[in-house]
């Protein structure tokens, strides 16, 4: 997810490189964020694939 840096991390969000997830595009790390929903499961790891619909 893309979010603003201050705001995102206070709902448990943190850059998405730490869970070896990447963007398609040039994106400063702490904007490019994600969240584990269950710590128990492995988390996906890969580029983000958008729909092209999103033309990116």
């Amino acid at each position: 997810m893309l979010g603003h840096a201050e705001y995102y991390p206070r709902f448990g969000f943190r850059p998405a490189s730490q869970f070896g997830v990447t963007a398609p595009f040039d994106v400063p790390d702490e904007a490019f964020m994600a969240l584990a929903l269950d710590s128990e499961l492995p988390t996906p790891r890969g580029e983000i694939v958008y729909p092209s619909a999103f033309g990116v």
